[in-house]
């Protein structure tokens, strides 16, 4: 890889928090996935300009470069991020199958510029009935015939 790429790609994620900032209503947040040192797919945060709280820079780059590759996986891509990705994002990017993610700010200075995901780190290693939103599991009998259903499809196409 050469040195450049590295902050060329990710000059491009500021230019997309910064127009998110002052042109879209959005975050302050950009990214953009990278394949073999061509730019498939960009995003930056429109939590507030959608209303939709899923659609961080990484999660809206992802949706972007999946439409443009017609695939759900992105082997063999990196992403730039603005910053170090959130629970969210991180666990949407191992989905995805992305190869490496490059970040700018982490965890410590988004939380200090009011973006604290801390919280979220915290309650993933509570067990489910310690968690600050109550979760119940009912019953699992059709839920277990939907996964034995899905065991023994013939042309599934596995994630």
């Amino acid at each position: 890889m050469n040195k450049e790429e590295p902050n060329t790609f990710l000059k491009r994620a500021f230019l997309l928090a910064l127009d998110s900032i002052n042109n879209q209503n959005g975050g302050p947040f950009g990214a953009v996935i990278v394949k073999d040192g061509i730019v498939i797919g960009e995003g930056f945060n429109s939590v507030t300009s959608t209303n939709d709280p899923t659609a961080h820079a990484e999660i809206n780059a992802i949706r972007n470069a999946c439409e443009k590759t017609d695939s759900f996986q992105l082997s063999g891509c990196d992403i730039y991020c603005t910053s170090e990705p959130c629970p969210m994002c991180l666990g949407a990017l191992y989905w995805a199958r992305i190869d490496r993610i490059f970040y700018s700010t982490n965890r410590l200075e988004a939380a200090q510029a009011g973006f604290d995901d801390g919280f979220i780190y915290d309650e993933i290693k509570l067990t489910p009935d310690n968690r600050s939103i109550k979760m119940y599991q009912l019953s699992n009998i059709e839920g277990k015939k939907i996964f034995k259903n899905w065991a023994g499809k013939k042309n599934k196409i596995s994630y």
